[in-house]
């Protein structure tokens, strides 16, 4: 009787380790302003999110005539909480945001805005970011 109760017990356990559990599926709404280099856990989207930096900002400064309005290039880390990563680039260009799985990751703005007489350095952006699904 013994045996057939550790059996089961076993069985339980089997079962138990090989049911998977899946990535939150309700509705995420998160606006984040993250500076370079700093990570930031996004509630409801089971994921971390790292603002890596800027990778090129040729958007034209302010008080300039510019025939077109540049772009930045902004790098970031999706470190999802079951391990793994995928880097983006999203640009100022475009705006146009990337899909991770079920969620939407947009590029809402980068400050600060570039002036001919002040240049940015790499710490001083901030990168502001809306995350949906």
């Amino acid at each position: 009787m013994r045996g057939a109760a550790l059996l089961v017990l076993l069985a339980a356990a089997i079962a138990a380790c090989s049911q998977t559990t899946s990535a939150p599926s309700g509705p995420v709404n998160a606006q984040v302003v993250l500076a370079p280099g700093e990570t930031t856990d996004v509630s409801g989207a089971a994921i971390r999110l790292r603002f890596v930096g800027v990778m090129g900002d040729s958007r034209c400064p302010a008080g300039v005539l510019c025939i077109q309005g540049g772009d930045a290039i902004v790098q970031i880390d999706v470190l999802p909480a079951t391990g793994g990563q995928a880097t983006y680039e999203l640009h100022t260009g475009n705006l146009q945001p990337v899909q991770h799985g079920t969620l939407t990751i947009a590029l809402v703005d980068l400050s600060p805005y570039p002036f001919v007489s002040h240049p940015i350095a790499p710490g001083d952006y901030r990168a502001t970011l809306k995350i949906t699904r």
